[in-house]
């Protein structure tokens, strides 16, 4: 069985900042300890790479400059001709991400990580315009970095975008100086009030923090107008409140929701407006596939359908 050569992916469009990541990853974090490596380049950017520095890293550079010649027989040429011990796949951001997933590699190379640089001043502009490759590329990576950030830039936007379409995805924020932004972000809710009272507008926001902070819900209490997801064949003694969300465009709307054991859940009809109180216990629960908020009734009360019936992640 041959080796495993590490592959690393990265994507984002033309001038996002892949090649100054790619360098930023060989010179300053001294990565690979001198493994032997090559560099797969897909498209020219405004940074250019210097193949003489490269070879004091140990590695080397080629690229493929057309979408029909990322091809399995192409990687393989390139396989026999550098024998690499880790790639690095600088991709181009026009291309469709299926090329490349459903490409065949050669033998012992794997993708082990995929990141996203993402220009923070043009994301919104990119999302709304080419929509489809944008969330092609945020839904392959496990990193997504926004770079070019500073003070003004509303993280708490740019992460619930990506979360609405990755919630796995880890988020970066680059400031223009290279440093990294570490700031925690605020939420609009206040989580110490003795019951977290969500408007329609705060909804989409706490899930995506409940999601991936479910430990500092723990023993909270939350209210919010909820519709009820409750069809006969859901297990007894469980249902779902919750609210369909839209990330950008109404193609994209999405029940999110959480576990709620109720006792009397046959009293609620399926897709019902109820107003809930509850109590969040983290517990294990099948349908998150590991841990989570599972919510605990205090209070139901039926409420009216409200005017809009979205709640948006943006």
């Amino acid at each position: 069985m041959a080796e495993e050569i590490p592959v690393y992916v990265f994507t984002g469009f033309m001038d996002s900042g892949k090649t100054s990541l790619v360098e930023e990853t060989l010179f300053q974090n001294q990565f690979g300890e001198g493994a032997k490596g090559v560099i797969i380049m897909c498209e020219d950017g405004e940074v250019e790479y210097d193949e003489k520095k490269l070879a004091t890293v140990n590695f080397k550079l080629t690229a493929i400059e057309d979408e029909e010649d990322f091809t399995a027989k192409r990687l393989a040429q390139i396989d026999l001709e550098y024998q690499p011990e880790q790639v690095f796949i600088e991709y181009n951001g026009t291309w469709g991400m299926d090329r490349l997933l459903e490409a065949e590699l050669p033998e012992g190379w794997v993708i082990v990580q995929s990141l996203a640089t993402v220009d923070s001043t043009t994301f919104d502009l990119y999302l709304n315009n080419m929509r489809a490759m944008m969330q092609e590329q945020v839904f392959a990576s496990d990193v997504v970095i926004f770079n070019r950030t500073d003070d003004n830039t509303d993280r708490g936007h740019l992460r619930r975008q990506i979360k609405a379409i990755n919630r796995k995805a880890q988020i970066v924020y680059e400031r223009k100086d290279g440093t990294i932004d570490e700031r925690p972000e605020e939420l609009p809710f206040d989580i110490n009030q003795d019951v977290i009272e969500l408007s329609d507008a705060d909804y989409a926001i706490w899930y995506m923090d409940a999601v991936e902070n479910y430990k500092k819900y723990e023993g909270k209490k939350v209210k919010f107008l909820a519709l009820v997801y409750n069809p006969q064949n859901l297990k007894k003694g469980v249902f779902v409140p919750g609210r369909f969300a839209m990330t950008c465009c109404i193609e994209d709307v999405t029940f999110v929701g959480f576990k709620c054991r109720y006792e009397a859940e046959e009293e609620l009809p399926h897709r019902s407006w109820i107003e809930i109180t509850a109590e969040i216990h983290v517990e294990f629960a099948k349908e998150y596939k590991g841990k989570g908020p599972v919510l605990y009734p205090v209070s139901i009360v039926k409420a009216e359908k409200p005017e809009d019936e979205l709640v948006y992640f943006s």
